[in-house]
């Protein structure tokens, strides 16, 4: 398994359950019969795919964020600047 299919596995996988997960709470509250979008009234089982596809999507949109947060904090660069940083605070306060 390649490190981009581990990666897109650990963010898809997760997101799909959590995805499930919303798709109960909120259907749990609101009655999918009496959803509309403009003059469009879907069947609840579009209700319910339209939804899941949408959590799904966000979970999987905050998960990639998370991702690559962690790994610019990873990269080299991040790296150097943090100790960059450091010193000039390092600096600022011995003067």
């Amino acid at each position: 398994m390649t490190q981009r299919v581990l990666h897109a596995a650990q963010i898809l996988w997760p997101a799909f359950l959590i995805a499930g997960v919303l798709e109960m709470v909120v259907f749990s509250w609101v009655d999918p019969t009496q959803l509309r979008i403009g003059q469009w009234q879907p069947d609840a089982q579009t209700t319910y795919s339209l939804a899941f596809f949408v959590f799904w999507g966000l979970v999987t949109l905050s998960s990639l964020l998370s991702h690559w947060m962690m790994k610019v904090s990873d990269s080299p660069v991040h790296a150097r600047r943090v100790r960059r940083h450091a010193r000039r605070q390092q600096v600022h306060n011995h003067a």
